[in-house]
């Protein structure tokens, strides 16, 4: 697993979601950094061995923080000379997991998902989460000094997952289960649909179409569920199914919950990778860590 470490109490927040994350799944953590230089714009008088010390400080003390908190984790450090959004991508290639902070909207609940994060969510295929330092439920003190929302790695809250009958969802449902079953926690499905557009245009539109399609929605999610429910026996999953945006019920749905799960379709274009709406509502405005997931 690796997570990306800037000394930024996000990013030490999101090492400390990395390292409880590790134990979970009993692999070892890797922290890195990477150095953009030169740096644009310069700076005056700071030269390259400032910005190197500075590096190694931010990943020794962050490295010796989570070695306090868990003396049976395997953690190494990395510094590298990149830009951090390929170094992060390049590094995660070889990882399960891909840890990444973010830094929250002041007073309000959410995410500002800074370019870095964005750029590096989208150049590669390994699940990135994204934490803010508010999701961090220990605080930099210890357990049960923190003022985050108790949603930790660890944690027994529920897992949300956005789900899509229009799409293959396997990596996305199989990335929730696994979660869901390692931490012993409800899982909740997500749907969002909306009213096919002839109906717009009917003469009569009978009200009973919605409640027909919103059912028929909803026993579309049960059967996409029901093999993972087969496969996870003791996970607790429910679903819900909404008439509009899926961004905003997961948003909604992200109060309280552990982890938010979502996809990122992988389009192969010639102007960049790029997220789908949904997935960008819910990285800049969830109150929870979220997971995106790319699939094809």
């Amino acid at each position: 697993m690796t997570v990306g470490v800037d000394g930024s109490p996000e990013s030490r927040g999101a090492a400390r979601w990395a390292a409880q994350e590790a134990l979970l799944r009993q692999v070892p953590l890797r922290l890195v950094h990477a150095v953009d230089w030169p740096l644009d714009p310069v700076l005056p008088g700071l030269g390259r061995q400032d910005v190197d010390r500075w590096a190694d400080q931010a990943l020794t003390e962050a490295a010796q923080e989570l070695h306090g908190r868990h003396q049976n984790l395997e953690i190494t450090t990395r510094c590298l000379t990149a830009r951090p959004a390929a170094a992060l991508a390049a590094e995660a290639a070889d990882a399960g997991l891909l840890v990444l902070g973010s830094r929250g909207l002041g007073g309000l609940v959410g995410f500002v998902a800074g370019s870095v994060a964005m750029s590096t969510v989208v150049a590669t295929d390994t699940p990135v989460v994204l934490v803010r330092a508010a999701d961090d439920p220990d605080g930099p003190d210890g357990p049960g000094t923190g003022s985050g929302s108790g949603s930790g790695s660890g944690s027994g809250s529920e897992i949300v997952v956005g789900v899509d009958i229009h799409e293959a969802c396997d990596r996305v449902l199989a990335f929730a289960f696994e979660e869901a079953d390692r931490r012993h926690c409800p899982l909740r499905a997500v749907h969002g649909w909306k009213m096919p557009a002839a109906y717009s245009y009917a003469p009569f539109f009978d009200p009973d179409n919605e409640r027909d399609i919103g059912r028929s929605v909803t026993h579309m999610v049960g059967d996409m569920l029901l093999p993972w429910q087969h496969k996870f026996p003791h996970v607790n999953v429910s679903h819900n199914v909404f008439m509009g945006s899926a961004g905003g019920h997961l948003v909604r749905a992200s109060q309280g919950a552990g982890l938010v799960v979502v996809g990122r379709r992988v389009r192969r274009s010639p102007l960049g990778a790029h997220l789908g709406s949904v997935a960008h509502a819910v990285l800049h405005h969830a109150a929870a860590p979220v997971a995106v997931i790319a699939h094809d």
